[in-house]
């Protein structure tokens, strides 16, 4: 499964961005996926994830109340979002999705149980 994230861009305190990410493989639907984000001299930080069906989220405080998780299965091209809204500079990092297979409705908070990663996209906030 190839994943391709899309969506970054530079945006100015309090800005919004929507962040994307489809498959290669039209069993996406069937495949948990969260989302991550990389900043400079930081570890890999867990932001957001959802379920297979897209009926459970989850999201670090850091980011709850500003930031939306969705996915859409009922298009040729299953594509998980991330909408960002009230953008703070310490948003800034690259993005990047990650899914794994996943039988049941899971929620997967850990980036070592993911199978499949995406190339990440650079998200930038300026006070």
């Amino acid at each position: 499964v190839q994943l391709q994230a899309s969506g970054g861009g530079t945006v100015t305190t309090g800005g919004s961005l929507r962040l994307s990410c489809t498959a290669s493989r039209h069993t996406f639907s069937d495949y948990a996926t969260g989302w991550f984000r990389l900043a400079p001299g930081k570890e890999r930080e867990f932001v957001a994830g959802i379920s297979r069906s897209g009926r459970k989220m989850a999201y670090a405080d850091s980011v709850k109340g500003r930031f939306s998780i969705s996915r859409d299965n009922d298009k040729k091209t299953v594509t998980v979002y991330l909408q960002m809204d009230s953008l703070k500079p310490e948003d800034t990092a690259v993005y990047s999705c990650a899914a794994r297979y996943s039988g049941r409705e899971y929620l997967i908070r850990d980036p070592g149980e993911y199978d499949y990663w995406g190339q990440g996209t650079q998200v930038t906030v300026s006070s």
